[in-house]
């Protein structure tokens, strides 16, 4: 893969934007509540956009749709692309390996065991049999934050090898029905992400999560902290691997000054992440809890500031 930057404008070309990833899963008509909700900069910029905030920003290139593979309909992945095509954008589909239905999910060990004994190989060919077919670029994105103890993901926590296996039969499947897609191997950016890099050859971008939370830096830290501050780290230990690192999932919430400040960050060129290609706005409401009792944080552009 080959990515170009033009030094004149700081924007991508556009074969970057073909070669690169993503969609979002436009499951009925939206009404859109702004034109103009990017952040300003010329960092490649994309959404998962439910809510259709961004949906007639131009300046939005990616749009980012969730699957969970037990609940996917199908035909609907048609209409994401027939969407992302009328905007001319990328599509990245993250691919959850379970239910949205919390009370009918799996254990992590029946999921991991079914997995790698081939009982979930369907799921994978139905949904990446359509991705084929579309039109726009497409980039999977499967089993995300596997890294993250938190509780949240039930892969996580899996030993690493079992990991490593389910995703290089999942990625096989998948290049099988749509040779054409990119993969992102997406963890949240800890310490221990390294235990389960599937491989070069398995991997097209390295993804990360970035999130602020003002109330809750403030509380554990003594501070709020900047996008740059939480993105160093896990931009340092995503890049090791020679990939393109995209910040597959990004979220702030604060204080009007705070947010302002992180809105005028998210989309700079830095000369210190020379290898970051693009950031992902998450739209939505937190679904899983923060630690320490501090709720599901709303991330949406128009509820954000507290």
């Amino acid at each position: 893969m080959t990515y170009h930057r033009d030094p004149r404008s700081m924007r991508w070309s556009g074969k970057l934007l073909q070669m690169m990833f993503f969609a979002g899963l436009i499951l009925s008509p939206v009404m859109p509540n702004s034109t103009n909700a990017a952040p300003p900069g010329d960092m490649p910029f994309g959404a998962y956009d439910p809510g259709g905030d961004f949906a007639n920003d131009a300046e939005v290139s990616i749009e980012h749709l969730f699957l969970p593979w037990e609940d996917v309909f199908l035909p609907s992945l048609i209409d994401a692309d027939v969407y992302a095509q009328e905007r001319n954008r990328a599509i990245l589909t993250t691919i959850e390996p379970w239910t949205w239905n919390v009370s009918e999910r799996n254990s992590p060990d029946y999921l991991r065991n079914s997995l790698l004994s081939g009982d979930y190989d369907g799921y994978m060919r139905a949904i990446c049999a359509v991705l084929g077919t579309m039109e726009s670029p497409v980039t999977i994105r499967w089993a995300q934050e596997m890294d993250d103890f938190s509780g949240q993901f039930i892969w996580a926590k899996w030993e690493p090898d079992d990991y490593v296996a389910g995703f290089r039969r999942v990625v096989d499947i998948c290049r099988e029905e749509a040779p054409q897609i990119d993969v992102m191997w997406s963890p949240l950016g800890f310490e221990n992400l390294p235990e389960y890099h599937p491989g070069d050859d398995y991997v097209d971008l390295v993804g990360v999560s970035v999130f602020g939370l003002q109330r809750w830096e403030e509380a554990e830290f003594g501070n709020a902290r900047s996008f740059v501050d939480i993105l160093t780290p896990r931009y340092e230990r995503a890049v090791q691997f020679g990939k393109p690192v995209v910040v597959a999932e990004l979220g702030y919430v604060g204080d009007a000054d705070y947010v302002q400040k992180w809105e005028q960050e998210v989309r700079q060129v830095y000369p210190q992440f020379p290898s970051l290609v693009g950031v992902i706005y998450f739209n939505q409401t937190e679904v899983y809890p923060w630690p320490d009792g501090f709720g599901l944080p709303d991330w949406r552009i128009n509820e954000r500031v507290e």
